[in-house]
């Protein structure tokens, strides 16, 4: 299924959906190139909607996608319709108007990486971790308003957010109704230190592209907000 869609070319609308893993893996992923291959194909567009269920993924291919959207010139318009984990909640910091459907979570942790070598290789990789949590502390509190020392302990503690509460630290400005939940498949959170029971099951509860946009497409036909 294409991950790009036009909702309403007369009003220069077009989607593009982040339903995957950030970057390119074994088992598949979007990269920072293919996600601006499919910006380009909306061509010029006013408004952006993107809808986001990822578990994070790549440091810097979300870096670059992140960069990418606010490059943009259209109008971007983020739901986070399952899960915007990691990395992904910083591609979320994106949107110039974020909504959360009410049973959506959000989290923040601390970046991770892999070094192998001598004790001088693992400083720089601290120090390489340390100078991307700052630049990721940064995003998050220019788009929340919320203080820096804030988004740190967030960051420290690995913190898994429902949307109300994403709502009150600033990281979404709406919530929506809930979201369908249709199939299910595989996203990995075994390597985060404290993630929802619900989510180590092997799979996680997704958010079914086909239902979300029917449901869309319905509350536009009414005349509701999407």
């Amino acid at each position: 299924m294409s991950n790009i869609r036009f909702v309403n070319r007369g009003a220069k609308t077009g989607e593009i959906w982040l339903y995957d893993q950030v970057g390119e893996g074994f088992f598949g992923g979007m990269s920072a190139k293919t996600f601006n291959d499919e910006l380009n194909k909306l061509g010029k567009v006013d408004t952006i909607n993107l809808r986001i269920n990822s578990p994070g993924g790549s440091v810097f291919d979300g870096v670059a996608i992140y960069n990418t959207l606010k490059r943009h010139p259209a109008r971007l318009e983020v739901d986070v319709d399952g899960i915007a984990a990691s990395i992904a909640s910083v591609i979320m910091m994106a949107g110039d108007e974020i909504r959360m459907a009410a049973n959506a979570m959000c989290m923040v942790h601390n970046p991770m990486g892999f070094s192998m070598g001598g004790s001088d290789e693992m400083r720089k990789t601290a120090d390489l971790l340390d100078q991307i949590k700052g630049t990721i502390v940064d995003t998050y509190a220019k788009r929340t308003g919320e203080q820096s020392a804030v988004i740190s302990a967030l960051m420290d503690d690995e913190t898994w957010m429902t949307a109300d509460e994403a709502k009150r630290y600033g990281f979404a400005d709406m919530i929506t109704e809930e979201q369908r939940i249709a199939a299910s498949y595989s996203f990995d959170f075994s390597k985060f230190k404290h993630p929802p029971k619900m989510l180590l099951g092997g799979t996680t509860p997704a958010r079914d592209m086909a239902a979300v946009k029917l449901q869309a497409m319905g509350k536009r036909i009414a005349g509701l907000p999407a």
